[in-house]
Parts: structure tokens; sequence; C-alpha cells
């Protein structure tokens, strides 16, 4: 709940001043001992807590989750097992489990902000993963967004035959793996910010996506700013930024 629910409670009779006294006091964080969730992030930031999931255990992962749901937080887990997902679904039968993305979401209720629309753009199948992170991400911080996948340069044809949809967005995230070229493509074709994401596919020389990382780098089109490697979650939350200025 957020300040002005736990004031309208307490005036309706519906929550004692102990308890109102409680939430104002406890606000912010919630202490699990081996994590400290940040409850008010999404106020201060425009991005709510979200739960990376890697290097953590099955029990911590469904402990965070257990009372991220019960204080009526959304609830984001990216990197996630099977294995969590197991745990996970026992405790919020609603929940949405996505196997290629590897993200848990659960929603208190469905919000789209406007008809801008983030573009999710991915080079190649193998790049996928991470483009679903991204698109998981943005539609769970209530954006609208397009997906085009399997667009690369080795067959450039097939993102002209989708330029309308690309060019209209309000951001457009654009995952490459191997050389990473198709970032730099599309940013020298519109007149909207190009967010590359990098990915780790390809060949030894890649150096697992450090070549597509310097790539993008090192891109000559305006406009065009990057990402970590493989970080799909991070493009999405400036992506959605961008989108509701």
């Amino acid at each position: 709940m957020d300040i002005r629910d736990i004031l309208e409670k307490y005036k309706n009779g519906e929550l004692p001043l102990e308890q109102v006294m409680s939430h104002l006091t406890s606000r912010g964080t919630e202490d699990l001992g081996f994590a400290n969730i940040d409850t008010d992030r999404h106020h201060r930031t425009g991005i709510p807590e979200v739960i990376y999931a890697s290097g953590k255990t099955t029990e911590q992962v469904m402990m965070i989750v257990q009372r991220m749901y019960e204080k009526g937080m959304d609830i984001l887990a990216t990197r996630v097992t099977t294995e969590m997902w197991e745990a996970v679904k026992m405790i919020i039968p609603g929940a949405l489990y996505n196997p290629l993305a590897r993200t848990i979401s659960f929603k208190q209720k469905e919000e789209i902000c406007g008809e801008n629309y983030i573009a999710v753009v991915s080079a190649g199948t193998s790049d996928l993963p991470v483009a679903e992170e991204a698109a998981v991400t943005a539609r769970f911080l209530n954006n609208k967004v397009i997906t085009i996948y399997d667009v690369g340069v080795a067959g450039i044809h097939r993102l002209f035959s989708k330029w309308e949809l690309i060019r209209n967005a309000r951001v457009i995230i654009v995952v490459a793996g191997m050389e990473g070229a198709l970032a730099s493509v599309v940013g020298g074709l519109v007149d909207k910010p190009v967010i590359g994401v990098p990915t780790s596919i390809g060949y030894g020389a890649n150096f697992q996506g450090l070549s597509a990382l310097l790539s993008m780098l090192n891109s000559c089109a305006s406009g065009v700013s990057v990402v970590n490697i493989d970080n799909g979650f991070g493009a999405a939350c400036q992506a959605s930024l961008i989108n509701k200025l």
C-alpha cells in the first residue's frame, strides 16, 4: 500500500493507529536478513524493485517473492531456473513464466500507458532470450511492446519489410550478437532513440559478446546508446523511462 491508501484506510476506520504507524516507520524497506527489499523504489525512480535470481537459491527467491506478494507489490524475477518457477507458482498461482526469457512476472493490475510503443528488434533467433527479457520487462513496466525478430544484416530485406512498425516506435531496442551491426543500421535510418543490446551469441572471435559491444559503442549512427552484454532488462528500463517522458 502507498501512503494515500494507508491514510484512507485509517480515515475509514479500516486500520488502527498502531498499524498505520508501523507502515509509515517501516516504509521503504522489508528486511529479510539475507535481502533488503526496496519497497519504495517505484515511487522514487519509476522502476519497481525487481529480483535478479541468478546467484540466489530457490528458497531465497521464493521468500522474496512471498514477501513482495504479501505487500501487494508487482513481481518480476529475471534469470530464473525451472526449479525456481516450480516453487513460485505454488505461492502465486497467477504468476507467468517465460522459459525463453527466463522470467517470472505477476501484476496486481494490468495497465498500459498510452498508445506509444517500444519496438524490440532482434538480429537473429539465437538472440531471442535477451530480446524476450527486454520485451517481458517493458510490458511489466506498463508499456505497449511490438517485437520484430530475426531481421539481421545477413538478410537486410527482412528488416525493411517491417520498417513501418520500427520507425513509428517511440523507442527502439536492437538486440544483436555476432558483430552487432544491426544497431548502427537501424540508428542510421530513424529519428528515435535506439538502445543497442549486444549479446554473447557468436563464434570464438565474438569473445562472448565483446565484439558486438565494441561495434555498438563505436557506431557512427547518431542516437545509439548501448547497455551491457545480454542486458535486455536494463535496455527495457531505459526505454520505459524514455517512452513515458
